[in-house]
């Protein structure tokens, strides 16, 4: 189990996943409460709660949803925690206006970035990497310098020694991970050793990975953007009431079974859901590290943006 509440997770240096967490929520002065949770349930329950594929609000209206959310929330609708009341229409309109300014300008700059650089999903180096074979052990079977490196409880070559621990043929280059959907030879939370070659990621089958490249991600682009205009607009980095949080019940997942009771996502920050979105495409497998940071900064630089250009409107 882990502790998934903002007293022990979030508060990232910009640019990491290296946060430990808020000591206080700065609502109350009080420690945040722990949010003890299986990983295994957040890490999906995260993946599908930020997916926003096909036949969903996408990434900038799940922002827009956040931000109406936030709006319901505040006890005061000041532009930038200052001055007279807004009445709701006047705030509506300007927030929405520079929230989906900056959509626009971390979309653009971010599939300016995707076609420029042209770089591959994580299933097209998975998979490519084991058709090479392994880049661990020269005196072994399917040596490849460019293959994938043998890590012990996560890939492994099989053998005609381990053939029976793994129930794949010799000469296969197998990963832990889960079996797809619906779950075959499953042993827990649909992990179990598959062929490398055959690798998926976490999504639903009708949509296994978005069909333009990575780098950077689309999803850490508009998160960031979209935290920084409601941190600007709202004068606040942090939810109202210090805390923003989504309960799915027992049984919610679609491309999972699960989870097998409620899990709760809470952010403190809106930098910290931000970055909750950017890190659910690795749970999710259809980004790595490098596209999630980078996106994450190129969406700051366009929410700073957006702010500045927006707000000398008002």
């Amino acid at each position: 189990n882990i502790d998934a509440g903002p007293g022990s997770i979030g508060n990232n240096p910009f640019g990491t996943n290296d946060g430990s967490g808020h000591e206080v929520n700065p609502a109350t002065g009080q420690p945040y409460e722990p949010n003890e949770t299986r990983q295994a349930d957040f890490a999906r329950v995260v993946a599908e709660f930020w997916a926003d594929g096909p036949n969903s609000e996408t990434p900038p209206g799940h922002w827009n949803t956040l931000a109406n959310s936030a709006s319901d929330d505040i006890a005061a609708l000041r532009f930038r925690g200052e001055g007279a009341d807004l009445d709701r229409l006047e705030w509506d309109i300007k927030l929405y206006l520079t929230l989906n300014g900056a959509m626009h300008d971390a979309a653009v700059a971010a599939w300016g970035s995707k076609r420029y650089f042209n770089s591959p999903r994580p299933i097209s180096m998975i998979r490519h990497l084991a058709q090479l074979g392994q880049s661990s052990d020269p005196e072994a079977d399917r040596y490849h310098p460019d293959g994938l490196p043998l890590i012990d409880g996560a890939i492994a070559l099989v053998t005609e020694d381990n053939v029976d621990d793994f129930q794949l043929p010799p000469g296969t280059i197998a990963v832990r991970a889960w079996a797809g959907h619906p779950v075959l030879h499953s042993d827990r939370d649909g992990v179990t050793w598959i062929d490398a070659t055959t690798w998926v990621p976490y999504q639903l089958a009708t949509f296994v990975t978005p069909s333009f490249p990575g780098y950077v991600s689309g999803h850490s682009a508009f998160s960031r953007a979209g935290a920084e205009v409601l941190t600007a607009f709202t004068g606040d980095a942090y939810f109202p009431g210090g805390l923003g949080s989504f309960t799915v019940p027992a049984g919610w997942l679609l491309f999972d079974d699960g989870p097998p009771e409620e899990v709760t996502l809470e952010w403190a920050t809106y930098a910290d859901a931000a970055d909750q979105a950017g890190e659910s495409r690795m749970y999710g497998g259809i980004h790595i590290s490098a596209d999630d940071i980078a996106g994450r900064l190129i969406g700051a630089e366009c929410g700073r943006l957006a702010v500045e250009k927006a707000f000398a409107l008002f």
